[in-house]
């Protein structure tokens, strides 16, 4: 009975959960409509016949229902994912269609939902239903993603770069060097850190599936794994694109190397090899395409998170996700996508975010709840500052720039030495007393 207690407020929690998700959906899904594009909803309901979007993603996605099936049941879902994306690939072929893979996946991903409904029970059927959800909350996530970058788009004609670009000052204009950097290493350097930047998602998966490879043989999902971290970001990150609109340096400050089409919407065409001049800054009208997804950088903010979670892998996992971060460090801002107090925000926004989630799984106390607090604040003021102090910041970079990395550095010690203490301590072997030997 009281196992029985335990699980209805759970239940009721979840349903409640779910309820609030699919409204959240439907709301995405009727904005997208009222501005002429079709939502989440939809384009993840066109994947299951039309070509994909991303047909890694929704491998990656199947790959992590997988960790709840046994090693035969893998094989066949993965044969079986691959067998339709063969078929749909000669269909597409010969009708000469966009050519695409992924719907196999997809597929794999809806069955094995209908065969833990249908064919499951118990305990069995819950772990079934967790895998399936968390491969379709990643290709959800996604689409819920492209939507609020419409939505923002849409709904915040003039943006902020003037703002940012002047704080940047006090960074020394990472963007502009960066990038002078990238077009220096020609067009190999610029490809790895591309695929780097596309492919983010799928290098979390490869994280994830090293956290979560005991499920099936334990059971159970760990309390807290990397696609939880994920998620959280991609939901709360796009809220922020709201209040504090940026287009980033390629396109309000022209095309440089990589002409991503700022157009006459651009302040000046200067990046990368002229920093913009220090002026007092106001917001500037851009087009009504370009997201206003800069601040905080959630490219950075992803792949920080890839490195946390690589660090208690083998050391191949910890070197990839060294390499991930570093990488996409470089593409963010050597491709103009972010300044670098975009990347400063993306750390803190992070750390503060995973420092919150792991409270909340092991219990929240006087350091946790001290360290998400200390993140919070810092995280605000750097965009109160960005916003409403840019000009001296400009002109006073010795003394800023140091506050920013300071600030910056301080949400880092403090997660760190958080985790060190929440971290469980090996008691001492106890040492047994030696034994007096018998008389006689």
């Amino acid at each position: 009975m009281a196992f029985v207690a335990w699980r209805q407020p759970r239940a009721i929690l979840w349903a409640a959960v779910g309820v609030v998700a699919l409204g959240f959906l439907i709301a995405l899904e009727v904005a997208a409509r009222h501005y002429g594009q079709p939502g989440p909803i939809t384009n993840q309901a066109q994947e299951v016949i039309f070509a994909p979007k991303s047909g890694p993603l929704l491998y990656a996605s199947m790959a992590l229902m997988m960790v709840v099936l046994t090693w035969r049941q893998r094989l066949i879902a993965a044969a079986a994912a691959i067998g339709i994306d063969v078929a749909f690939f000669l269909v597409r072929w010969a009708v000469d269609a966009k050519m695409m893979f992924g719907n196999g996946a997809l597929w794999v991903i809806l069955g094995y939902g209908v065969i833990a409904v249908t064919r499951r029970t118990g305990r069995e059927r819950v772990l079934l239903l967790k895998g399936v959800g968390l491969g379709l909350l990643l290709v959800t996530g996604r689409k819920t993603g492209d939507a609020w970058l419409l939505i923002t788009s849409k709904t915040r004609p003039a943006v902020l770069d003037q703002y940012v670009a002047t704080a940047d000052h006090a960074l020394g204009n990472p963007s502009w060097l960066v990038g002078r950097i990238v077009t220096a290493t020609g067009p190999i350097g610029a490809r790895v850190l591309d695929w780097v930047y596309i492919q983010l998602a799928v290098a979390a998966v490869v994280v994830a599936l090293y956290q979560l490879r005991n499920v099936a043989v334990e059971g159970r999902f760990p309390r807290h794994h990397l696609v939880r971290t994920f998620l959280v970001i991609g939901l709360l990150g796009p809220g922020i694109y709201m209040i504090f609109p940026v287009v980033g340096p390629i396109f309000a400050y022209g095309g440089g190397a990589f002409d991503t089409g700022g157009g006459h919407w651009a302040l000046a065409d200067i990046w990368p090899n002229t920093p913009p001049p220090i002026s007092a800054p106001h917001p500037m009208p851009y087009d009504e395409i370009t997201p206003r997804n800069c601040m905080p950088s959630l490219h950075t903010a992803w792949a920080t998170a890839i490195f946390i979670h690589s660090r208690k892998g083998p050391r191949i996992l910890q070197v990839a996700g060294a390499f991930w971060l570093i990488a996409t460090l470089g593409a963010t801002l050597g491709f103009g996508y972010h300044y670098g107090a975009d990347i400063v925000a993306g750390v803190v926004f992070t750390l503060t975010i995973e420092a919150a989630l792991r409270s909340l799984d092991r219990g929240w106390d006087r350091s946790g709840i001290q360290l998400v607090a200390h993140g919070t604040t810092v995280f605000a003021a750097l965009l109160v500052s960005y916003r409403y102090l840019p000009m001296e910041m400009a002109e006073h970079p010795w003394v800023f720039g140091p506050l920013l990395i300071l600030a910056m550095t301080s949400v880092i010690y403090g997660f760190v030495r958080t985790n060190k203490l929440w971290e469980p301590k090996a008691a001492p072997a106890r040492q047994l007393e030696p034994q007096p030997e018998p008389v006689g």
